[in-house]
């Protein structure tokens, strides 16, 4: 028979709202073993007695078998008195002050609950909020933990009978599922007109799906805030949605109803398909086969790409089962605001821009973007980090002190850290107005209260003018809190070493559009020799003037010329320059003044504004309507085979103990090459080429200096995929060890994680 023991088992990580707690009690049946299980607002804890021999059985399957949405991070053991207990049972979970545990994101929905919703003989059949402990919301109705009914926004829903007797059953999959609920006693829809008012059907998703084939907008309360979805397919009212929106140029997500129809407009990798089809059910940037894709050519003009997400929720499978049709689903807000998650915020939000409203009365707590990522390299890489992801912490590879990191302010994210975790929260956005600014306290506070944190130190970016320091400073004065000023560049460097577990210093090279630097200037082409304890700029691009300051964002043209009067000046004839002859003369005027005097034309060192001049010089885009435009249009350009293409040439100099990357031979040799008719894909391809090689130059020449040999990619220039391609390939051949961002994003959004590391160090 063998000795009978008892154990105290403590399990921490994602073990709440994930099925852990039945799938101990099965554990323990089926291992003919004695005790209990509850949830804490720790941990899970369990008392669990039986032979010696069943128990190590036990512990080994808990780990290696646990559903696959939970994530153990540590199981803790101690071996107590034996107390004769005969059966196993699932005690009510136990708050305890002080004591947290991480949140699940919200989950796709399983392939169990699709079954029961299209089966005509289920109670479920076609209800669009059915969930199991296996699928559905989680962190955008958690009120408060321990994750129960009660701290949700489904506590207002009485379970009837049936799901009751579900709820209640250990050895159902809807144990304790706490969004349960069924037509009966769950939540409901309505098709409301664009004033508001009810529009009588007997089945609001199939009346939806038809206004959708008619060419309607409907404005569609999702499982995290509001989406708008139009036909894919049809132009018209592409364009049209994006007028009302106000965003005449960034792609759209797309929802596709499969896998195979997927393929019928992009090419799908094994790698892909697995994320796409994943827990998390992403928007994932696919390679666009516009030869064979119906595809509206405005949802993303001048792409390679498309972003496509699979129905994540009941809702938008049933609907994508009664249109057969690709829609466009973007965020439910005018540009540069965030999404919208309550039904009278979206009336009033929405005004003008949607002809329909399929509302619902679950009440969402937290705002929940769509997350967006992409395959490069067989790995999986982020470029927004929101649903499914966040508020799923970081692993951290230093115990950390309470520290809350407010972030920077475009493509924003925070960042709370104590004991191993950091939590980074889901995209906060660009932090430009009221109701962004708004979206970003309520979060905070949110985080604060789930993971029972109170900082003890307030990070922030070094730009006095940022929202988010601001808040920090303002936050620090009232709490009485020190605070560390975190340069932007460090940030992203030590972000890069954070995910990648590393902590010997590496040659930094963080390459974006704008950060605030240490001298005064912007900074954005930057090298680093760093740590999280500090960094040395060693080497940058140039600096240039940026005429008209945030006017030479907006407009790259402006940018061009100030690479052009600056590092050529009076060598080239301006008017034979495509470009500068559609600029208006009195404005040609105006920005040779404000280069001259130095008049509202800060320096840079972005590579960012180097990537826009060029793109302009090229002729492909000298105005943009959504950020990043000009350069990512160039990119697009560029031949899938650049093998055979030479770069440009450039040279590197010493000046002042510091290399400076000097790009006067660049430039001229591109207006040659435009001058010349050169073909705008040839210069793209080429002068990426150009960059991958500046990077290798440069990283050797450190190298040499100061013996070595990591790498540290990051800045949102490294979301070109072919040139986060070429640097990487071309690093690894001279010996260099390369890391680069696949868990958070190489943009604005890591920024955070960044800052937290370095405070601690601090």
């Amino acid at each position: 028979m063998g000795s009978v023991v008892r154990l105290r088992v403590k399990v921490h990580g994602v073990v709440q709202g994930v099925g852990f707690r039945p799938f101990i009690y099965r554990l323990a049946h089926r291992s003919s073993l004695n005790g209990w299980v509850r949830n804490t607002s720790g941990n899970v804890t369990i008392e669990i007695e039986g032979r010696e021999m069943d128990i190590e059985r036990f512990i080994g399957s808990l780990k290696d078998d646990a559903p696959p949405v939970a994530h153990i991070s540590d199981v803790a053991t101690e071996t107590i008195a034996v107390k004769g207990d005969s059966g196993f049972t699932i005690l009510e979970s136990k708050a305890k002050t002080g004591e947290y545990q991480p949140v699940s994101g919200d989950i796709a929905t399983c392939s169990e609950c699709l079954k029961d919703i299209f089966d005509p003989g289920n109670r479920r059949y076609l209800y669009p909020f059915t969930n199991c402990t296996n699928c559905g919301p989680r962190f955008t109705i958690i009120r408060g933990i321990p994750y129960d009914r009660p701290l949700t926004t489904m506590n207002r829903f009485i379970m009837c009978p049936d799901c009751q007797a579900e709820y209640d059953d250990p050895l159902n999959r809807r144990f304790h599922a706490q969004p349960n609920a069924c037509p009966k006693c769950g939540p409901s829809l309505l098709l409301a007109d664009r004033e508001g008012n009810a529009v009588a059907c007997c089945n609001v998703l199939k009346k939806a799906a038809g206004l959708l084939k008619e060419g309607n907008i409907i404005a569609i309360k999702g499982i995290g805030g509001f989406q708008l979805a139009c036909d894919a397919t049809n132009s018209d009212v592409v364009v049209l949605l994006r007028k009302r929106k106000r965003r005449p140029g960034k792609p759209f997500a797309l929802m596709m109803a499969s896998i195979d129809e997927i393929k019928k407009h992009c090419m799908v990798s094994p790698d892909e398909k697995g994320l796409l089809l994943s827990a998390q059910s992403p928007i994932v940037l696919l390679r666009w086969q516009r030869d064979v894709s119906n595809i509206a050519e405005g949802v993303a003009e001048r792409n390679k790409y498309l972003g496509i997400m699979l129905p994540s929720t009941p809702l938008h499978h049933i609907l994508l089962r009664y249109t057969g049709i690709p829609l466009v689903m973007t965020s439910g807000n005018i540009s540069e605001e965030p999404i919208c998650k309550d039904n009278n915020e979206a009336m009033r939000r929405l005004e003008g821009i949607d002809d329909y409203f399929v509302l619902h009365d679950r009440d969402i707590y937290s705002r929940y973007d769509d997350g967006v990522y992409l395959v490069e390299r067989n790995e999986v890489r982020a470029l927004r980090r929101a649903r499914g992801h966040a508020p799923s912490p970081i692993k951290l590879p230093f115990t950390s002190r309470q520290i809350m990191a407010c972030g920077a302010d475009e493509k924003n994210t925070f960042c709370l850290t104590r004991d191993k975790y950091a939590f980074l929260s889901q995209h906060i956005g660009d932090m430009d107005n009221e109701e962004t600014l708004e979206h970003y306290e309520d979060t905070i506070k949110l985080y604060r209260r789930l993971f029972c944190i109170e900082p003890e130190v307030i990070a922030h970016d070094m730009h006095p003018e940022y929202r988010a320091t601001r808040y920090a400073l303002r936050f620090a004065a009232e709490k009485g809190l020190p605070t560390v000023a975190v340069q932007h560049h460090h940030a992203h460097i030590v972000s890069c070493m954070v995910e990648n577990n590393v902590s010997e210093p590496v040659i930094g090279i963080a390459f974006d559009g704008t950060g605030y630097g240490r001298d005064g200037n912007i900074w954005g082409g930057e090298f680093l020799v760093c740590d999280a304890k500090g960094f040395e700029r060693i080497a940058h691009l140039e600096y240039i003037p940026m005429p008209g300051g945030d006017s030479a964002i907006r407009k790259p043209y402006r940018m061009a010329l100030g690479y052009l009067l600056t590092l050529l000046g009076k060598e080239i004839p301006l008017k034979n320059l495509p470009v500068i002859s559609r600029i208006p003369a009195e404005e040609v005027v105006i920005i040779k003044k404000q280069i001259e005097q130095r008049f509202n034309a800060p320096l840079t060192s972005s590579a960012g504004r180097l990537f826009d001049a060029v793109s302009a010089l090229a002729g492909v885009r000298g105005e943009i309507e959504y950020e990043a435009q000009a350069a990512i249009e160039l990119e697009m350009l560029a031949p899938d085979d650049i093998s055979n293409l030479d770069a440009y040439p450039f040279t590197i100099e010493h000046e002042n103990g510091i290399l400076l990357i000097r790009l006067k031979d660049l430039i001229a040799a591109i207006v040659s090459e435009v001058a010349s008719g050169v073909p705008a894909t040839i210069i793209s391809g080429r002068f990426h080429r150009t960059v991958a090689r500046i990077i290798v130059n440069t990283c050797c020449i450190v190298s040499e200096r100061r013996k070595i040999k990591s790498v540290a990619l990051s800045g949102g220039v490294f979301q070109n995929r072919l040139l986060l391609n070429l640097a990487i390939d071309e690093l690894e051949k001279e010996g260099f060890r390369v890391y680069s961002h696949r868990i958070v994003p190489a943009n604005d959004g890591c920024i955070a994680l960044g800052q937290a590391a370095i405070a601690h160090f601090s």
